[in-house]
């Protein structure tokens, strides 16, 4: 059996490894876990709260809208291919006004043409913050 990279056996599939864009830097972002069952990374509250003291809600969808991002692009990169997203949805639970996040995203649905991850945002307690739903359609890589 072969892979879509370049005839390559089976066994050699090469998962895209994340690589954190200028956001994610700035943002604070850590990846401690990345696979195609699931992705997880960090983030500090300090440098992304808003004005009232709170984590930024804007801060919480961007950081898990990259977290379901990658985890789609691995699956993505099993099958030769990339992901974009199509639709994200948030619902905020709770808030945090310090100490550091916990952003863990896991398949709902791994297809050929399209993925959906939950996403789970937790404070340090493990409280629910946030919860995603994220889609992202599958395409072929440009050349």
């Amino acid at each position: 059996m072969t892979t879509p990279f370049e005839d390559s056996p089976a066994t050699d599939i090469s998962l895209w490894k994340i690589t954190l864009g200028e956001l994610d830097e700035k943002m604070g972002v850590k990846i401690t876990e990345e696979s195609v069952q699931r992705v997880v990374a960090t983030m500090p509250v300090e440098g992304n709260r808003q004005s009232f003291g709170l984590l930024h809600g804007g801060a919480s969808l961007a950081v898990g809208e990259a977290v379901g991002s990658w985890a789609a692009v691995i699956h993505a990169s099993t099958l030769g291919k990339t992901a974009v997203g199509i639709d994200v949805s948030a619902t905020h639970h709770r808030s945090a006004r310090q100490g550091q996040i916990t952003i863990t995203a896991t398949p709902i649905h791994l297809g050929g043409t399209l993925t959906t991850h939950e996403v789970l945002i937790a404070n340090e307690s493990g409280q629910r913050l946030c919860t995603m739903r994220i889609t992202n359609l599958l395409m072929d890589k440009r050349k």
